[in-house]
């Protein structure tokens, strides 16, 4: 079982950053596929951002592609997501989830574990 709690959400002008921290319990950490997904205002929720679990193979969403990066340090089971260059359009309850398999996924079905989120508000 492992429990998940993000931090570092916030307000932040467009152009600015932001390092969202998800913090993980439990002794498996290193087993889990780790990825970021957001919810915006009355919109679905979205993939942004997975990982595997040695942390060797990272993919994110197009959207967020040159401007986001995720990583994740096993031996502080913790995993980042550094946002760059932030605009308005990301401005969204951001969460992290567990995947109990061991590759990046982008399908939210796949995880079993998720945060409470944190809220990301970016202002123009």
């Amino acid at each position: 079982q492992v429990q998940l709690v993000e931090s570092g959400g916030g307000l932040v002008q467009a152009g600015g950053s932001l390092r969202l921290t998800c913090a993980a319990t439990g002794r498996t950490f290193s087993s889990y596929a780790m990825g970021w997904f957001r919810q915006a205002p009355g919109k679905d929720r979205e993939f942004v951002a997975a990982m595997d679990r040695a942390g060797g193979t990272t993919y994110h969403a197009p959207s967020v592609k040159g401007r986001f990066t995720m990583s994740r340090d096993n031996a502080k089971n913790t995993v980042y997501l550094q946002m760059n260059s932030l605009k308005p359009e990301d401005t969204a309850v951001y969460y992290c989830a567990g995947n109990r398999g061991a590759f990046v996924s982008t399908i939210q079905d796949t995880y079993n574990y998720w945060g409470q989120g944190t809220q990301v508000t970016v202002s123009s």
